[in-house]
């Protein structure tokens, strides 16, 4: 999932809805940071409401990734778009088709469920806005195993920015998909990436049920009836 999926049914409470794009943030401010579920566990019931905000969205984050990626939808969109961005690019781009086609298919969620409901990314930034970047990162400093240097940095930025809104424009949208290029350290994206844009939108759009609702997971069988 991708920031306003994770975080677009909590724009009620600030902290909380800061807790899903937390792991998100640190993964562009301090890469060597991770904040897991066993992390925030201790803090889930703290009398800090903010810090139990806080680490109720972290926690959020970890379980929606965990039902997303594994939904068979995910699976396929994200392979049909590897390889279609593998025929557009050539075989020698190394790991750009299978990260372009795992991000293409979050970051177009996202523009489906903008699309669908703008007033709420507005609610969305307005309540980001509200949060202390300074008191947030140094919430997340008494959880994570190691300290962030600079994720109070980057909250303003990202408030800043909006850039949530230019996924529903094909050029705008490009323009993102190279910033985080860059910053990953791949190759940018060729003018003509953007001709697969229309068609991989429809197809998210088309799933976007199946995207959204978790799978059953199927019980492991009892020895018993592995014994039959």
């Amino acid at each position: 999932m991708n920031f306003f999926a994770h975080g677009r049914e909590f724009v009620d409470d600030p902290y909380l809805l800061a807790g899903t794009a937390v792991p998100d943030w640190l993964n562009v401010s301090d890469r060597g940071v991770r904040v897991r579920s066993r992390h925030v566990e201790p803090w889930l019931a703290d009398e800090d409401a903010r810090l139990r905000s806080l680490a109720r969205g972290i926690a959020q984050h970890h379980i929606d990734d965990g039902w997303f990626h594994a939904t068979s939808a995910f699976a396929e969109l994200c392979w049909a778009f590897t390889v279609e961005i593998r025929d557009l690019l050539g075989r020698d781009d190394g790991l750009r088709p299978s990260f372009l086609g795992h991000i293409l298919v979050e970051i177009l969620l996202d523009a489906t469920l903008i699309a669908q409901d703008p007033d709420n990314l507005t609610a969305y930034y307005q309540a980001m806005e509200s949060v202390d970047a300074d008191l947030l990162a140094e919430l997340v400093n008494r959880m994570a195993p190691r300290p962030t240097e600079r994720l109070a940095l980057l909250i303003p930025r990202f408030t800043a920015e909006r850039f949530l809104w230019d996924y529903a424009e094909d050029g705008k949208l490009c323009y993102r998909l190279n910033q985080v290029m860059r910053r990953v350290g791949l190759s940018e994206l060729p003018e003509a990436f953007a001709a697969l844009l229309p068609s991989a939108r429809r197809r998210v759009e088309d799933r976007q049920h199946e995207l959204l609702t978790p799978e059953p997971v199927l019980a492991a069988p009892r020895q018993a009836e592995i014994e039959r």
